[in-house]
């Protein structure tokens, strides 16, 4: 073991403690592990900033940008309506076209895409048929998965694995190699589902409405602002109403006309304030100077319609730019004009006192009070999901047909071997751009620049291993303590490590530091790489058992209202079954 070998390994030591303990986004620990590979001398410059080039950073950058002029488009519209009406005829028959559903999308539109679009619907359709969303939403991030290893653009890891191997000199993967085995993963995964999973599935309450989900129980009231009241003269978020009892003010009536509620607002005399006040704050508002009470009530979603506004749920996607930041921070309320954050899931438990000076993570479920104009600038807003009160697309047919013509055409070039991937795709983007599918100012927008960076760091693993024959020392020992089994026996030692570590990291981040050893592995004991190789990049994306597993699982984790251990009790015995059964057919289908 050289020198070279121990810095490597304790580097990527830290990386993996860094993504697993998520101290750092999982960007800037790429980023800063290429950098200390750069810093180290393990690689060059140009060596460790060539993941920026590679072809698969950007292909899933043109995939991003194709999936969401699909989405723009309204082509999707009558996949929600066709599902609303199965979902009310039959629970089971939803579940089963719901997991169909969303793994045939995910084979061809990035599977995050997939489960926004669907969500909102699923939620509704909870509702409608009176079961709860926890019964369909893991249905439906576990059908993205699994149609998501059925194609090459299924899912970024996929590109990834394809990026890897094409660099270590070997043949990038198909756009429908992966489909063979990934079918028979989809039809064990929806059986699984159909027959055992949904009866582990947990039932949490429906409730009537979001202020009894949220559990608010706060009280709304209208005070009176007198002539000595010390807010009297200052801008309302200033206030000491709002800034030291933490109150939402939801109405303000000035000689008896309604005024709209905005942060800058100068309280006057007189004025006549309606308010949402926690229980605990109720008492010190009575004691407040300068202020006189009328009636006090348990508040309701009614009261948002009377103030002309409504309760919106709002998820923070993955990756999004308000992760590990709070509302004050964010300066939500002024940013989104007015729009008042009233509670907060944060994972299992609602979070009720002083919303505004929390951290946000990913997946986090904001209860939002919001007139019309606010909600359509909180739906504009790319790093919220507005889950409830959703707006079906409309079908666009000038948008549709080119758009669905154009993603077509990167499809069949790819396939048919015509021209690699990222150029396809690359041509993709460009006629889109060019025909109107997507306006040249979005396509920054939807293009998640934290996976793309992300990207460009981890490559830079697999090249440092590769280059300083730290992937040769490890597939060594792995060999040594393994290999007197025979290659089947490793194939499934690969894929049981990595789908264990993509359940607690990065998924790509396992991708690129598993797939080089995966390659050396089966180059030292003189097999065929390919069933190494697709191990690697089926196991990556088949992550059931944590809800840090894959973006789609911490997406549905609020909304669901799950906890942990339902993500064990679900996806644990689902991961073991598909260890077994990719043992035997990727050797099947990817002869050693």
């Amino acid at each position: 073991m050289t020198v070279e070998i121990i810095i490597v390994l304790g580097i990527i030591v830290l990386a993996v403690i860094l993504f697993v303990t998520e101290r750092l986004s999982i960007d800037t620990v790429a980023v800063l592990i290429m950098l200390l590979f750069v810093l180290t001398g393990i690689l060059t410059p140009v060596e460790g900033l060539a993941g920026f080039s590679n072809p698969a950073t950007i292909t899933v950058a043109s995939m991003f940008i194709i999936s969401s002029a699909i989405s723009k488009s309204g082509a999707l519209s009558s996949v929600g309506i066709a599902l609303t009406r199965i979902g009310r005829k039959n629970y089971l028959l939803c579940l089963l076209s719901l997991m169909l559903i969303a793994a045939g999308l995910s084979a061809f539109i990035n599977d995050t895409a997939v489960v926004a679009l669907l969500m909102p619907v699923v939620i509704q359709v909870s509702r409608d048929i009176k079961v709860s969303p926890s019964k369909l939403l893991i249905p439906l991030s576990f059908g993205s998965l699994l149609g998501g290893v059925c194609t090459l653009i299924g899912t970024s890891t996929n590109i990834l694995v394809s990026g890897i191997a094409q660099t270590q000199g070997e043949k990038p993967i198909g756009m429908f190699e992966l489909a063979p085995a990934g079918l028979c993963f989809l039809v064990v995964g929806v059986a699984y589902m159909f027959f055992v999973g949904r009866h582990l599935l947990p039932s949490r309450k429906l409730s009537e409405n979001l202020s009894e989900e949220f559990d608010l129980g706060d009280y709304l009231t209208e005070i009176i602002l007198l002539p000595d009241s010390p807010s009297v003269g200052q801008q309302l978020q200033k206030s000491g109403l709002v800034r030291d009892l933490d109150i939402e003010v939801m109405q303000v009536t000035r000689s008896k006309e309604k005024i709209q509620v905005f942060p800058t607002l100068i309280l006057k005399a007189n004025d006549v304030l309606k308010v949402r006040i926690g229980v605990d704050k109720l008492k010190s508002l009575k004691q407040e100077k300068g202020v006189k009470l009328k009636s006090e009530r348990k508040f309701r979603d009614e009261d948002m319609r009377m103030s002309h506004s409504k309760l919106y749920e709002a998820i923070i996607t993955p990756n999004s730019y308000m992760e590990g930041k709070s509302l004050k921070e964010l300066d939500f309320r002024s940013y989104n004009h007015g729009a008042s954050v009233l509670a907060i899931r944060h994972r299992d438990e609602i979070l009720h006192q002083k919303p505004t000076h929390v951290k946000l993570s990913a997946g986090d479920v904001l209860l939002i009070g919001a007139n019309n104009f606010q909600a359509g600038k909180l739906r504009q807003n790319e790093d919220l999901l507005i889950i409830s009160q959703t707006e079906r697309s409309h079908f666009n047919y000038g948008k549709i047909i080119p758009v669905l013509l154009i993603s077509l055409g990167v499809i069949v070039t790819a396939a048919t071997g015509l021209m690699p991937i990222v150029v396809s795709a690359l041509a993709g983007v460009m006629l889109l751009i060019m025909l109107g599918g997507i306006r040249i100012e979005e396509v920054y927008k939807v293009i998640d620049w934290k996976v793309i960076f992300m990207l460009a760091g981890v490559l830079s693993m697999g090249a440092a291993l590769e280059k300083t024959g730290a992937a040769k020392l490890l597939a060594d020992y792995l060999i040594y303590g393994v290999g007197d089994y025979g290659p089947h026996a490793l194939l499934s030692v690969f894929f049981f490590i990595t789908f264990m570590a993509t359940n607690f990291m990065s998924n790509n981040a396992t991708a690129a530091l598993l797939a080089p050893i995966a390659i050396v592995t089966a180059e030292e004991m003189g097999v065929s790489v390919r069933p190494f190789l697709m191990a690697v990049a089926y196991a990556a994306s088949l992550s059931f058992m944590t809800p840090m597993g894959y973006q789609t699982n911490t997406m549905i984790y609020g909304p669901g209202n799950y906890r942990f251990a339902d993500y064990l009790k679900v996806g644990t015995p689902l991961n073991i079954l598909l260890w077994i059964v990719a043992s035997i057919i990727i050797p099947f289908f990817f002869p050693f």
